[in-house]
């Protein structure tokens, strides 16, 4: 029963994980930081635009200057400070939880790995 449930499990990873990767490859297909970067500012002023906020509003409500939602908007720069809390204002910071997760259990020898010690500096 166990080694079932391992298997479901991995099998379960493995889907999403394809899943996960192809929605990427597709809806964004991303190259660079820069592209990247650019679609995260579109998105973000589109959500501004949904609510019919102003960037005084936003700016007021997140506590970001609006010069730099500005130089977000149209240059695609911003700090991770600023960026999470204007992720907060729009209710959407649990999204921060999706990145740079670690990889998934691919087999039973991952699985074995993962329930090692974790390691706390590289070997290289």
């Amino acid at each position: 029963p166990m080694l079932f449930y391992m298997i479901i499990l991995i099998l379960l990873n493995t889907i999403y994980n394809q899943l996960v990767h192809m929605r990427k490859f597709v809806e964004y297909n991303l190259k660079t930081p820069k592209e990247a970067a650019i679609a995260l500012s579109e998105r973000a002023k589109e959500l501004r635009l949904v609510k019919n906020w102003k960037r005084s509003t936003l700016s007021e409500r997140s506590g970001v200057s609006i010069s730099s939602l500005r130089r977000f908007e149209q240059k695609a720069q911003i700090s991770l400070n600023n960026l999470l809390k204007i992720m907060s204002t729009f209710g959407r910071i649990d999204e921060i939880d999706m990145l740079l997760l670690p990889p998934a259990v691919q087999s039973i020898d991952d699985l074995d790995r993962k329930k090692s010690k974790k390691r706390k500096r590289g070997t290289i």
